[in-house]
């Protein structure tokens, strides 16, 4: 009936109302009657009525749907039943349908026919059918597809007919599409109508093929790589651009479903032989975005083709502006666009994003493709490729963290898991699966992102641009994929820097990538970098950090964003960043230098000013990012502290690198360095201190050995920045455990403070020291075992540093001697002795050398203050370090081994000192020698006896040897100035007398140790050997050549001979009560200043009791024997003495040495002191040798310069001290010998012998070698040229040699008797020696000597001869008279004339001397005549008839003629020589004879002169006679009175006969002489003639008997 009407036209509405209740009411309508209905409701849809039709359409489509509903609803019921076996599927074309129930089977049926139709075949159940529209059919089926897919999933009769029927169809009506190129024909309608692509049909192709791919994709497997790659095809740009922006659509619909994409990926680019369809699609969307740069859309008229960067119609939101509006500068635009090189493309807002609303795709109505309006394509694939990212990345990405929180939990439940299965997921397979659809679909998505974020023209869409980027990158990271990963912050990177900015670790990096070019069916994928002509605004402008772009370089909005991206990146994701870290970095570094942004405290960094070339200009958009991105910065580095090591190791080796290229810029030029990568280093490093050590190692080392080392002064002082503020913090931080128990980690963090002490530049050094000081300050209590190291770089000093350095290192030195001694271990004490003294040697700072002399000092003191303390620490030290040892079977290594550890310390203290005393400044020497002496003085006693042994070798004799050594080779050059302005004493102006002063120092600090410590020195086994060395230095000290030293060598020599002889009697120490070392006892009077005693004995004494070593005293009554060393003494005292009086032997013309007279003085006074030691075995020999040495030193000549202060002035009569202490010398020893034994007295003749040498130096001063002395009083005093060599005085030896000759006089006086005076002549020998002045007498160079030459011998006989005449028998004083006889006469008739000025009364008290001796001679010779040898009794009285007569010397003037003649002399001489003559004691007739023939002689001479005057006065007539005669007349005529007086005296037996004939025979001569006119004659000769009156007798008779 409905048929009926149907076929009538009739009612159309109302039937189609009807069927449709019909159907939708019950089930009853089957099979044939169903397909009846169904064609009726398709009949009436293509009635010409547009209601009806319309209304049918929709009917069909709900009759369709009704069919298949009541199929799901039949399944549904027998859902409980038995479930058929699954059919077997068969070959055959046509499937039965036998096996279907009835409501499948209508559905069955229907959709059969509906393929059938939409192919224009015919139905086979839809009988009746009269036409049909494809586009009705497609749309038809597709409603079916997508409304029933389980329908086709659950049965596979159905799924049969969707492999069999519909994609076959597909595929046919594809065909027009695929064929069909844009552009072929002149014309849009040359083409063969067939074979033009049909919109309505197209469409609803790719709608058909969605629903497939989405539902049956399991199914379809083959089918959909077909359909895909067909849509691949139409998004080529030769296609129309409806066709292209509907497949863009369905690609995008495609998008927003991961797991069909994941789906896509493993079925077919995991398959070794298929398409790579996922890949495909990606770079189709790629390609497709970069053709609408490249091709302007063209070749379709209902494309609006617009100019590229004009402005399109109103009715698209363009921009209100003309064409201009987006020129050059950027103008506003406020649309969204894409702009690619002068192409411009608006963005439409598409869909929502993760929904594919598609506008072309659901145009059923349009039957012309519509005109697209620009952009929509370029939006479509945008939102599409950021649905794709979003999808893959979030699917991926949920089921790893689901995966890792399933392995966390199994790590709980299973704690000890083998490690290797807690990394690896459950399902590789998943794995793999990710991982190949990240590398495939990467290359596309990075071409298509790069090219975009270039064209982005707005921050949105670069926003989510970056986003997809940054997910990206952060997703190949989690999966560990490298390549990707780096390419994409390759991308970012790139895309915040601006454009060509030439980075090297970007273009190195993307080279490999933008080599490859990704083809897809033919057409390529180039990687695009960045243009420069994008229109952004530009917000600041810098500096480039690389060399290659000049001039500035300029930031956009648009970089600025990208950088905070890459921040965002590195902070969330800095994970999976692992080697990219450098990529990043690298880029941030490059931005920070060019926004300009410097670094400060703790590595943040802060916008600073820029320091060089055209600052940097900021936009105040940027200037209020700046501290934004700052603190982003700096919260990047802090989230440090939350990666894994690993991250982290990766973090801080792309610091490192990029360091190293910032360093590698640096070099060479000017330029300001990048600190980017030092500073963050060390923000990374103090925010990870809690796990510090892993990180430690690489970021100091890199540090030291790169940063710190290089020559950018900036660059070296952050690398010294960085590495000091992370020791402090490493030490300050709180760390678990604390560092007080991890050593090894305290060390750790200490070291590269060492290592700071290699780099050679002072600016490090000095951060390196003032690190140090705040250390000290901060942490100094709890450095413990840190303190070597800390001490090791106080100490690395060295000279080539400037002094500020050193100044530094100091105060870090003074801080630790007074603040820290007692809180490190005191192993370490001796490193700061050491250092201390690496202090004194530095020789930049002359102040902190001494200053670092006087801490060894207090260094000292506190040694002495713990010192018990000290000691039981070092000595536990020593057992452990000693067990150690013995384990490793080697000896213990420790300076000074054997002496216990506490002495070491001291000994190493006395080292240094003993090196500083060596140093080449003297005020330094000076300084370190007195505080040596003086600590040895003061804590000596602490040291161990065998220690002691130490010092004297080691130290003190160690020290003298250096000393001497220095010494002898000192410079003579003179020194001007001793830097600055400081003028140089004469003393001190060479090199050579201030090492002078040093070794006088030394010299007298070792020899009053000696004399100090002695009892304790003579305990060493190896006192004497020690004794015999120290002579040995005062010796060479002794003979230097300088004044200085050589005299300060005898103090010393002085101070060793003034030793107490140990105590013996035990009776003084109990006086002490106290059983306390003798040592000690000497130490209450040398300590050092102001010390406790007490303490200093008690501590002494605790040491020794530790070491059971107490000092035994000798047992009573034993002496330590001391005679070895004081004979030793004596050797030295004879070496020295025999060097320095030698004379020099070469010529005159050399400079010769001539010791000072003060030290020879001092020389010949330490003789008495030292003959007290050893005067028990002085013997001859001795006596010999000291002889020598006398007369050595007293001859040696003063310098002429110095004379004026050593010589008494020419007039005054007085002993230089040599001389006074030579006379000492001697008179020690007469003195001892006086009251010696018998067996020394035989050296009294050995000390007449010497003084008697001395006597004679009065008239022969002694020659000093060859050497010429001037007399003292003929030296130029004044006149003394410089450089000529210094004339030499010989001294006035005149007062010496009197002085000698009054001790001879004395000793002679005592000894006289002596046999072994007697024995070995002293008196001839007296007698010979002052024979030398008597017989010079006016010739004596002092009028003095002769005079006390005489008085002496007047002496010495008066005692002398009454000995003489006792031992006259013994023969012994034989050969004493000739001497004795030579002695008068060489005085009484001297050669010498006397001076010209003597005067009268003079010449008349020496002529009172002269009559003296002859007085001696008649009381003490004559009268004993007959003890006296004959001959000397003759030359006696010949000379007594000389002096009579001949005494009167011809030279004289006539004028004084009356004086010299010695009248009374003669006169004496005459009357002894009567008075002998005629005296009746003659005991042999020989005597008398020898009288009588001189008296006749005497008379007959006589008688000649007068004869002779009175012939010459009558020849002179009136002339007068000379002077001369005259004189000698008077004479004779005086003696003629004497010889009468004579005679009248004497008894007249006594008087020969003959003489009176001769005496008478005078008288007629005298009185010839009357006529004579000179007056003085006449009163002569009335003298004469007066005696005569006595004579004259009345004759006797024989004179009578004559008359007659």
């Amino acid at each position: 009936m409905l048929w009926q009407l149907m076929e009538n036209g009739l009612e159309e509405l109302k039937l189609l109302q009807t069927v449709l209740v019909l159907l939708t009411t019950n089930t009853i309508v089957h099979d044939e009657v169903l397909s009846k209905a169904i064609v009726l409701c398709f009949r009436l849809h293509f009635t010409k009525d547009n209601i009806t039709n319309n209304t049918a359409a929709a009917t069909v489509r709900q009759v369709v749907t009704v069919v298949f509903e009541r199929m799901v609803a039949e399944d549904e019921k027998f859902k409980g039943l038995t479930e058929e076996p699954p059919a077997v599927q068969g070959n055959s074309n046509r499937r039965s349908v036998s096996t279907l129930r009835p409501s499948a089977k209508d559905a069955y049926m229907l959709f059969q026919d509906l393929c059938q139709l939409v192919n224009a075949d015919a139905p086979y159940w839809l009988v009746g059918m009269t036409e049909m529209t494809r586009t009705f059919g497609l749309e038809l089926l597709e409603s079916v597809l997508n409304d029933f897919p389980e329908v086709f999933l659950q049965h596979q009769e159905f799924s049969f007919l969707l492999k069999e029927r519909v994609c076959p169809l597909v595929i046919k009506l594809f065909s027009p599409n695929i064929k069909f190129r844009q552009g072929c024909g002149s014309s849009a309608s040359s083409p063969a109508p067939v074979e033009k692509p049909y919109f309505p049909i197209c469409m609803r192709l790719l709608r058909v093929v969605s629903v497939l791919i989405k539902h049956f994709y399991s199914l379809l497997v083959t089918e959909c790589e077909i359909f895909l790659s067909l849509l691949v095809k139409f998004l080529d740009g030769e296609k129309p651009q409806w066709l292209r922006a509907v497949a863009v659509e369905s690609v995008h619909r495609l998008c927003v479903q991961p797991h069909l994409l994941r789906s896509f990926c493993q079925s077919y680019d995991m398959k070794q032989h298929s398409t790579k369809v996922f890949r495909d699609i990606v770079n189709a969307l790629g390609s497709f975005i970069q053709s609408l740069f490249i091709l302007p859309s063209a070749g379709n008229t209902s494309s609006t083709s617009t100019p590229a960067g004009g402005s399109v119609s109103a009715s698209q939101g363009s921009a209100q502006g003309g064409p201009g509006a987006a020129g050059a500068g950027g103008g506003l635009i406020t649309q969204a666009a894409f702009e690619y090189r002068g192409t411009w493309i608006p963005l439409m807002n598409v869909s929502v994003q993760g929904s594919a609303k598609a506008t072309y795709l659901e145009m059923l109505d349009k039957v012309e493709p519509p005109s697209i309006p620009e952009g929509y394509a370029m939006s479509v694939a945008f939102s599409a490729l950021l649905d794709l990212v979003r999808g893959i990345t979030s699917l991926i990405e949920r089921e790893l963290s689901k995966q890792e929180q399933e392995a966390a939990m199994r790590e709980e439940a299973e704690p000890v898991s083998p490690p290797q299965r807690a990394r690896c997921p459950q399902d590789p397979m998943a794995h793999e699966v990710w991982e190949e659809m990240v590398n495939a679909c990467w290359c596309g998505l990075l071409a298509a992102l790069s090219l975009l974020l270039d064209a982005s023209t707005d921050e949105a869409a670069t926003e989510n641009i970056l986003k997809a980027e940054l997910s990206m990158a952060s997703l190949c990271g989690r999966l560990g994929l490298v390549t990707p990963r780096d390419a994409f912050i390759t991308a970012i990177c790139k895309a915040s820097l601006p454009p060509h900015y030439a980075l090297t670790i970007l273009s190195s990096n993307t080279a490999n990538l933008s080599n490859k070019v990704y083809s897809i069916q033919g057409q390529s994928v180039q990687m695009v970098s960045p243009s420069s002509e994008s229109h952004q605004q530009v917000v600041a402008v810098g500096q480039p950090l690389t060399a290659q772009p000049q001039g500035t370089v300029m930031l956009t909005a648009k970089n600025i964003q990208c950088m905070r991206t890459l921040l965002n990146l590195a902070h969330c994701h800095g994970g999976y960043l692992g080697t990219s870290w450098q990529l990043v970095l690298a880029t941030l570094q490059h931005l920070v230098w060019i926004l300009g942004l410097k670094p400060s405290v703790g590595g943040v960094l802060k916008p600073g000013r820029a320091v060089e070339g055209p600052s940097t200009v900021l936009t105040t958009a940027v200037m209020t990012d700046l501290p934004v991105i700052s603190n982003i910065l700096s919260r990047l580095f802090e989230s440090s502290q939350y990666l894994d090591d690993v991250s982290l190791h990766h973090l801080i080796n792309a610091l490192c690198s990029l360091s190293m290229e910032a360093m590698e810029m640096a070099y060479g030029n000017n330029k300001e360095p990048s600190l980017f990568a030092v500073a963050k280093l060390l923000e990374t490093g103090l925010v990870n201190m809690d796990r510090i050590e892993i990180l430690w190692r690489p970021l100091t080392a890199h540090l030291l050995e790169q940063v710190c080392q290089h020559p950018n002064a900036r660059m070296r002082e952050w690398g010294a920045e960085a590495i000091t503020s992370l020791i402090k913090a490493g030490l300050s931080f709180k760390h678990d455990p604390p560092l007080s128990q991890n050593q090894r980690l305290q060390l750790l963090l200490l070291n590269p403070l060492k290592e700071l002490s290699n780099v050679l530049h002072a600016d490090i050094r000095q951060k390196q020291l003032e690190c140090v000081l705040q250390i000290l300050q901060n942490q100094g209590d709890t450095l413990g075992p840190g303190w070597p190291l800390v001490l090791g770089v106080i100490g690395a000093i060295r000279n080539d540093q400037g002094e500020s350095l050193i100044r530094t290192a100091f105060q870090c030195l003074q801080l630790v001697v007074t603040d820290f001694l007692p809180t490190m271990p005191c192993m370490c004490l001796q490193i700061v002795v050491d250092v201390a003294g690496s202090f004194g040697l530095q020789n930049q700072e002359l102040n902190i050398s001494l200053t670092s002399i006087g801490l060894l000092w207090n260094i000292s003191d506190y040694f002495f203050q713990r010192g018990e303390a000290i000691t039981e620490e070092l000595e536990r030290e020593e057992a452990v370090l000693l067990r150690q040892a013995q384990d490793k079977g080697e000896p213990l290594h420790r300076p000074f081994h054997p002496a216990p550890p506490f002495d070491c310390l001291w000994l190493c203290l006395y080292a240094k000192l003993g090196e500083l005393c060596v140093d080449p400044r003297p005020a330094v020497r000076k300084s370190a020698g007195q505080t040596m002496f003086s600590t040895i003085a003061a804590h000596g006693t602490l040291l161990q006896p065998p220690t002691w042994n130490i010092v004297v070798w080691k130290v003190l004799f160690h020290l003298l040897d250096c000393v001497r050594k220095s010494s002898t080779t000192a410079d003579k050059e003179k020194i001007e100035s001793g830097g600055g302005n400081i003028l140089i004493h004469h003393s001190r102006d060479t090199a050579e007398k201030q090492w002078a002063e040093t070794w006088v120092l030394t010299l007298a600090g070792v020899a009053r140790i000696f004399n100090t410590r002695r009892y304790l020195l003579q305990q060493l086994g190896d006192f004497f050997k020690a004794w015999e060395v120290l002579l040995d230095h005062i010796q060479s000290a002794a003979l230097s050549k300088n004044n200085e030293v050589s005299l300060a060598a005898l103090k010393s020599f002085q101070e060793i001979l003034q030793l107490v002889t140990p105590i013996k009697d035990t009776d003084k120490l109990d006086a002490l009560a106290m059983d306390v070392p003798p040592v000690l006892m000497e130490s209450l009077q040398v300590s050092g200043p102001g010390r406790p005693l007490v303490r200093s004995d008690s501590l002494a004494e605790r040491l020794a009791q530790r070491y059971g070593a107490q000092p035994s005293l000798p047992p009573p009554g034993e002496e330590l024997d001391d005679s070895a060393l004081w004979w030793s003494a004596w050797n030295t005292w004879y070496r020295i003495g025999t060097e320095c009086t030698r004379p020099p032997s070469g010529g005159t013309d050399k400079l010769v040495f001539v010791p000072s007279q003060p030290f020879l003085t001092a020389l010949i006074q330490i003789f008495p002191a030292l003959y007290q030691h050893i005067a028990g075995g002085f013997s001859m020999e001795d006596l010999k040798k000291l002889g020598v040495i006398l007369h050595g030193a007293v001859s040696v000549p003063i310098s002429s310069d110095s004379s004026p202060f050593i010589l008494p002035s020419y007039t005054e009569a007085v002993l230089t001290s040599l001389q006074e202490a030579v006379l000492t010398a001697l008179d020690v020893l007469q003195k001892a010998i006086c009251v010696g034994s018998e067996n020394l007295q035989v050296m009294y003749p050995a000390i007449f012998e010497q003084l008697l040498l001395f006597v004679e130096f009065s008239c022969k001063p002694p020659q000093y070698g060859k050497m010429e002395t001037k007399h003292v009083a003929n030296a130029k005093y004044n006149q003394i040229q410089l450089f000529a060599p210094a004339e030499w005085v010989a001294l006035n030896y005149v007062p010496f040699a009197e002085q000698s000759l009054e001790v001879v006089v004395d000793l002679y006086h005592k000894t006289a008797c002596h046999k072994a005076v007697i024995n070995e002549k002293v008196l001839q020998n007296i007698i010979k020696t002052l024979r030398i002045p008597l017989g010079l007498k006016y010739a004596c160079p002092a009028e003095s000597t002769w005079k006390l030459a005489v008085s002496s011998l007047l002496k010495v006989l008066s005692i002398g001869l009454p000995v003489a005449r006792q031992q006259a028998s013994s023969g012994k004083f034989d050969t004493m008279w000739p001497e004795l006889a030579n002695a008068f006469e060489d005085f009484l008739f001297t050669k010498s004339t006397p001076p010209d000025n003597l005067s009268i009364q003079e010449f008349q008290r020496n002529e009172a001397v002269d009559v003296q001796v002859v007085q001696l001679i008649s009381t003490e010779i004559l009268p004993f005549a007959n003890f006296i040898p004959k001959e000397f009794v003759g030359r006696i009285m010949s000379m007594l008839n000389k002096g009579s007569i001949h005494s009167q010397s011809s030279s004289f003037t006539e004028a004084e003629m009356d004086i010299r003649m010695r009248e009374e002399f003669s006169k004496v001489c005459f009357e002894t020589l009567l008075q002998f003559s005629f005296s009746n004691k003659v005991s042999t007739p020989q005597e008398g004879y020898i009288s009588r023939m001189a008296l006749s002689v005497l008379l007959q001479r006589a008688q000649d002169v007068l004869r002779r005057y009175v012939e010459d006065q009558r020849l002179s007539g009136r002339c007068p006679l000379p002077r001369q005669q005259v004189t000698e007349i008077i004479f004779v005529l005086k003696a003629i009175s004497t010889l009468m007086d004579s005679l009248k005296k004497t008894q007249p037996e006594n008087v020969d006969g003959n003489v009176w004939v001769q005496v008478i025979a005078l008288y007629p001569t005298l009185v010839e002489c009357i006529t004579c006119s000179s007056p003085e004659v006449s009163s002569a000769l009335k003298d004469a003639l007066g005696p005569f009156k006595d004579f004259m007798q009345p004759p006797v008779s024989k004179v009578q008997n004559g008359e007659s």
